[in-house]
């Protein structure tokens, strides 16, 4: 039995991962802070108090405890967390602390606490890390899970790999799934997307892939496959939007080593304005990624009705359920098939655009916000 919600509990959050520049609502983990703290006191009666940096905005029905040390720079976070937040705390006695991401501090603490751990990338990928800072995030994610009376994931796959990893019960973890970003609920118009694709000079028909561009998004895989595509469908594009991330030079590379450069696009980094109606002009997405903590994109094409294929790895089976193509990461030739199937069956793009729709619409930040809340009454009404 949960307790019974009452005005007088505070949950305190260490939401200092909301960085200081306009931004800051685009990253994946601050993204879902951001929202989250939107959402709960709409769901909740609780009593939120946020310690956020100076510039992070406002939310309403969230008490701010504004940090005018510059805590978007990672040393002065953890010096936040780790020496100033237990004199926060006991300035605040909040009846819950949660640590919004993956750190909870060291010292002992007088009332329970939630740490969220979004994903063990530092541990799949450690390449894809800075030495000193992949060590800082395992160290500090397992002595936080252990230390926490309860951990939150954001998908079951998520759930799995902290209890394997860090040993702890299965019943201490609970899921608290992303939702989708509200401006992806009304996709961009016909004619809208008709005027983007003139604007832009896109081709009839293209291969999407949205995100950062960098190896462990297995984007020189996606390049290998677009080529065998070109062997029979040499009208087809490849469109690889995003930003520059860790080793993009090797994605470059494949194109240029297949001589693909004339017919793989990379437009940059895409504002959020702009990312409904480049998923809506896309005749496909792919998307295979090797390792995600949840995997947003793949769910952001499908609001949009664009058939989605992606790859089997981690949680993104769990994302796109029914409605998306998995497929193996690194089976170029399944890749190249899959593509060419969907290509050429508009029916097929039809039905999975719909059943995408569906999928997408499971995944709301209300819902979120409510299973966040369902964490708080239990631990709250164990005491």
């Amino acid at each position: 039995m949960y307790g019974t919600r009452t005005t007088s509990a505070t949950i305190g959050l260490n939401a200092q991962l909301l960085a200081l520049d306009a931004g800051y609502r685009s990253a994946g983990i601050t993204a879902y802070i951001y929202q989250l703290l939107r959402h709960l006191p709409q769901v909740s009666d609780y009593r939120f108090v946020a310690w956020m940096g100076e510039r992070a905005g406002d939310l309403a029905g969230v008490e701010r405890r504004v940090t005018v040390l510059p805590t978007e720079r990672p040393a002065v976070r953890i010096l936040w967390e780790q020496a100033l937040q237990p004199w926060a705390l006991r300035c605040e006695q909040p009846s819950l602390l949660h640590g919004m991401a993956f750190a909870l501090p060291l010292w002992p603490l007088t009332m329970p606490a939630v740490v969220t751990i979004y994903d063990l990338t530092f541990i799949h990928r450690p390449h894809a890390f800075h030495p000193l800072k992949r060590l800082y995030l395992h160290r500090m994610a397992e002595r936080s899970a252990r230390r926490a009376d309860h951990v939150c994931t954001i998908s079951q796959h998520g759930r799995a790999d902290v209890a394997a990893q860090f040993g702890i019960p299965p019943e201490k973890i609970s899921v608290v799934y992303p939702g989708l970003d509200p401006r992806f609920d009304q996709p961009p118009t016909k004619a809208e997307v008709a005027a983007f694709r003139a604007n832009k000079g896109l081709p009839a028909r293209f291969v999407l892939y949205l995100g950062t561009l960098e190896p462990r998004k297995n984007l020189p895989m996606l390049v290998r496959a677009f080529a065998r595509l070109r062997r029979t469908l040499p009208d087809v594009t490849l469109v690889l939007a995003g930003g520059k991330g860790w080793g993009y030079e090797e994605i470059f590379a494949e194109v240029a080593r297949l001589g693909l450069s004339d017919v793989v696009l990379f437009p940059g980094f895409v504002p959020n304005e702009e990312q409904a109606l480049w998923y809506a002009a896309a005749t496909l997405f792919a998307y295979p990624s090797e390792y995600e903590g949840f995997g947003l994109p793949p769910l952001e094409a499908m609001a949009c009705g664009t058939p989605v294929i992606t790859s089997d790895a981690a949680s993104l089976p769990e994302v796109v359920g029914d409605a998306g193509l998995t497929l193996p990461c690194h089976d170029e030739a399944a890749w190249a098939d899959v593509m060419a199937t969907l290509l050429n069956d508009h029916s097929q793009r039809d039905e999975r655009g719909a059943r995408g729709v569906a999928q997408a619409a499971k995944f709301r930040w209300q819902a979120s916000a409510r299973a966040q809340t369902a964490v708080y009454d239990r631990l709250l009404a164990e005491g």
